[in-house]
Order: C-alpha cells, then sequence, then structure tokens
C-alpha cells in the first residue's frame, strides 16, 4: 500500500523541553518578545516555522523549543521531546516552583481552508499586537509563525501558530509557565 504524498512528505514538528538556557547561535532568529514581571524573566525567539521560549524565575529556568528538527539541539539540560502529533498535552515540573503545561494541535487543512486559516490568523496576530513574521521559502513555500504573550502575576501564557502552506500544515501550541506557591514550612 502506498501513502499519500501529503502524508509522506509532510514536515513533523517536535518539541524539546531543557533545565537550561539554549546559546542563540543554534537558530536563526527573525524577532524576539521579552517580558521581565514579578520576578520572572522569559524571552521568545521567532524562527520561521518555529519557536523557542525561555522562563527564568528564582535561579531556574525552563526552555521549550518546537522545530521541524530538533535533532542538532544540545544534549546539556534536555528533559524530554515530543512529537507534535494530532493533538497532545504535556505537564513537566521543573524544581519545586515552576510547572509548564503544553497543549499543541497540528492539522493538516485543504487549500481553501489553510488560506481562510492563514487570513485569520494573521488578522489575529495585527489586531492583538502580536509578533509575527510572514515569509517565502526559496521552494516558494508561504508560512506565518505567530506568538502572542499574556503575563499575569503568577503565570505567562503564550500562545504559538505555524503555519506552512505546503499540505496546509497548522500547529498551534499553548504553553503555561505557572509560578506555584512558596512551599509552608
Amino acid at each position: 500500500m502506498q501513502l499519500p504524498e501529503k502524508l509522506v512528505d509532510q514536515p513533523t514538528y517536535s518539541m524539546a523541553l531543557f533545565r537550561a538556557a539554549i546559546h542563540p547561535e543554534f537558530f536563526e532568529i527573525e524577532d524576539r518578545v521579552s517580558v521581565q514581571h514579578n520576578d520572572y524573566d522569559f524571552e521568545a525567539w521567532l524562527l520561521k516555522g518555529s519557536h523557542v521560549l525561555r522562563f527564568e524565575y528564582e535561579g531556574t529556568c525552563v526552555t521549550e523549543v518546537i522545530a521541524a528538527n530538533i535533532d542538532d539541539l544540545p544534549e546539556r539540560g534536555h528533559v524530554t521531546s515530543l512529537v507534535c502529533a494530532g493533538e497532545r498535552d504535556h505537564e513537566q515540573d521543573f524544581g519545586d516552583r515552576i510547572t509548564l503545561i503544553n497543549s499543541m494541535q497540528i492539522e493538516l487543512l485543504p487549500e481553501h481552508l489553510f488560506g481562510d486559516s492563514y487570513n485569520e490568523l494573521t488578522e489575529f496576530a495585527k489586531e492583538s499586537k502580536a509578533k509575527f513574521i510572514e515569509y517565502t521559502n526559496d521552494d516558494g513555500v508561504r508560512g506565518v509563525s505567530i506568538i502572542d504573550v499574556q503575563r499575569f502575576s503568577e503565570e505567562l501564557h503564550v500562545q504559538s501558530y505555524h503555519l506552512s502552506s505546503k499540505h496546509g500544515v497548522v500547529l498551534r501550541t499553548q504553553s503555561i509557565f505557572e509560578i506555584k506557591p512558596e512551599p509552608t514550612q
């Protein structure tokens, strides 16, 4: 049985989590978002078709990478990797005070639905003042990557959207960095 080209040739995205920062030399950064709030530091790097999120609080660092290829990332601090397939949720504690909650969904849309999603999400990015980059690869594949950040006193929420016209790929992720109350003694 031969699989349809759309299934064989589709990009595979993965999420990698680290207990350490990753040097920017591993990435082709297009834009950045920085937040310093309530004793936590956060930085997001927006790449063509992917992103890196770094959250630091009380000496604990959490880094999330969503990319089509995570094989060349460093081993130092690596916690886990997950393939972004269908719908997935993941929760991971980092030290006593930080929990990272992830939700991911990837879809392959027909051309007309992909175009509607592309237009809707780029309009959302403009209206909400989210960071986004639109690009066309050398092979003519059109894409957009969006990061929208909401800060709260004890949480930081990040929604990302990565769309690629090749096979109508739409990857949506939500990452919640949650600061847990200090343990009572």
